[in-house]
């Protein structure tokens, strides 16, 4: 897949690398390429920095891991985004968010021109998408939103990052839980002294 990704810090770095890694064409969207400082992403092989509309034009696949205060900025920066896959990896944090929506992704959808949007890769931290993997065993990923197409192909990316299994939370009416499963994690790694090396693994008899 040709995949934009918007935001190189520490989860965009991480998945940017993933999926390089596993054969996927990496274009990094930046504001500015003269003053980007992501030298050791170009390292990666199939990666290439662009000015963010561009990124996005030349790819399907939109990844944003921007913080969540930036939302609808960078959703507006992406030019045309008509049929292509967003999926949206922020989390409104203790609060802070683009003002007037409850989660990110609703303020995505509102910014941009296409429906696909699906809310993945936002409930562990980067440490956990440079290794997924406790004891032999993958940890899991989770996705929400009504675009069954973007759902799909972050179904396939997750596997592709080394997660277990992606499992379908429900349409876009649990943007919302999902990041109240990412603060989950948040609390129980950092407020609770679990530590961040810590995943989740949905478990059957």
């Amino acid at each position: 897949m040709n995949i934009a990704i918007v935001g190189t810090g520490n989860v965009g770095s991480a998945l940017a690398t993933k999926w390089s890694k596993s054969g996927h064409h990496i274009r990094l969207g930046v504001r500015d390429k003269s003053s980007f400082k992501g030298d050791e992403l170009l390292e990666n092989p199939n990666t290439e920095v662009f000015e963010i509309s561009q990124a996005v034009e030349l790819s399907e696949v939109i990844l944003l891991a921007t913080p969540a205060t930036a939302a609808v900025t960078v959703s507006e920066s992406l030019g045309n985004t008509a049929g292509k896959v967003i999926i949206d990896a922020m989390n409104i944090v203790m609060g802070r968010g683009p003002e007037g929506f409850s989660n990110t992704s609703d303020a995505v959808l509102a910014s941009t021109n296409t429906k696909e949007v699906v809310k993945c890769f936002n409930t562990t931290g980067s440490n956990n998408m440079e290794d997924p993997v406790y004891q032999g065993v993958a940890t899991d990923m989770f996705v929400c939103g009504d675009s069954a197409k973007g759902k799909k192909i972050a179904a396939i990316l997750a596997k592709d990052a080394g997660f277990g299994e992606c499992y379908d939370v429900g349409g876009n009416d649990k943007f919302e839980l999902m990041e109240q499963f990412a603060w989950f994690w948040i609390n129980l790694a950092i407020f609770q002294g679990q530590g961040r090396e810590i995943g989740f693994k949905l478990m059957r008899r």
